[in-house]
């Protein structure tokens, strides 16, 4: 399967993001503290990721878009994975991010945080994703290791994902507490790569632990709309949405800017080990809320199966 795709270079400088983050994020958290440390070991606990680290060949890649799950769903939208580590020319690459669950193999619409190792000539895949689902028992969250059930490694209809080697390296730690703006974690430090380097994309991805506090989240329905979702507020309607409480381990993937290839900008997904997971908004508790993320810029953008068909909604 091929998909047409865009790659572009990214601006990714070390030392200038540390200084930029730093200053930004002074303007939203009461604490902050950003620098660069050698990655730890991301096999270990809370992550238990597949591989030690996030570095090597960065690259950013969004598949698909919000188009294909709305207004109406478009179910030829699936993917796999080990090709998406092929097309960004990294095939092996170890890949997190934020998306929609397969429901080509799930048989229902979910949130997805892929974790995975994907194949390459000397390696076997290792998918260590998992996918949060409304209960339909009592409603709330239901959260499931992918692999436990399943063995594809399939998505569907739109993913931002960040690739590596996920070998060890040099990436920036970021520790920020006690919230007193109005801006979520991930954004600000988009906002504040934005505002400095203007129309030069930068774009990160990695991990991130909230250590203390609540967040709100939402999950998509199990059924796709069979009503057109043509607005924020219907989307909202549609969602269900929740509190969900540290620790959580997130997925965050963002660029500051827009190049023209019709990007979400930010997209975090998040799993826990006491059952919660889902899509990350902003936390609830700004004065006790604490963030511990790594995080390594991208080296390129890569843009594949831009939907040709678009609109601004339902990208929060």
């Amino acid at each position: 399967m091929w998909w047409p795709n865009f790659c572009l270079m990214l601006n990714n400088s070390f030392v200038c993001l540390l200084l930029v983050l730093q200053k930004g994020l002074k303007d939203n958290f009461a604490d902050v503290q950003v620098s660069v440390v050698d990655c730890p070991d991301l096999t270990k606990e809370p992550f238990t990721f597949p591989v030690k680290g996030i570095c090597g060949q960065t690259r950013i890649a969004e598949v698909g878009g919000v188009p294909y799950l709305m207004p109406l769903v478009n179910k030829k939208k699936v993917y796999d994975l080990n090709e998406i580590a092929k097309e960004i020319k990294l095939p092996g690459a170890f890949i997190l991010g934020a998306g929609a669950g397969p429901f080509q193999t799930l048989g229902f619409n979910s949130e997805f945080m892929p974790v995975v190792q994907t194949a390459s000539e000397h390696n076997h895949p290792v998918n260590g994703s998992y996918f949060a689902r409304i209960n339909p028992a009592d409603g709330k969250c239901l959260l499931e290791k992918y692999s436990q059930k399943y063995h594809d490694f399939g998505c569907a209809l739109l993913a931002n994902l960040f690739a590596s080697e996920g070998q060890p390296g040099k990436v920036i730690e970021v520790q920020a507490k006690r919230r007193t703006g109005q801006l979520n974690f991930v954004t600000c430090m988009r906002q504040t790569l934005e505002k400095h380097y203007g129309n030069k994309p930068v774009g990160m991805g990695g991990t991130f632990i909230v250590q203390k506090g609540t967040v709100k989240a939402h999950i998509m329905p199990a059924e796709f709309s069979s009503c057109p979702l043509t607005s924020d507020e219907a989307v909202n309607k549609w969602l269900h949405f929740y509190e969900m409480k540290a620790p959580l381990v997130c997925l965050p993937v963002f660029v500051s800017k827009d190049p023209g290839l019709d990007l979400r900008l930010e997209h975090t997904h998040f799993f826990s080990h006491h059952g919660e997971g889902g899509h990350y908004h902003y936390d609830t508790t700004p004065d006790t809320v604490e963030y511990l993320g790594y995080f390594s810029p991208a080296q390129f953008l890569y843009r594949i199966d831009q939907p040709k068909e678009t609109h601004a909604f339902g990208r929060d």
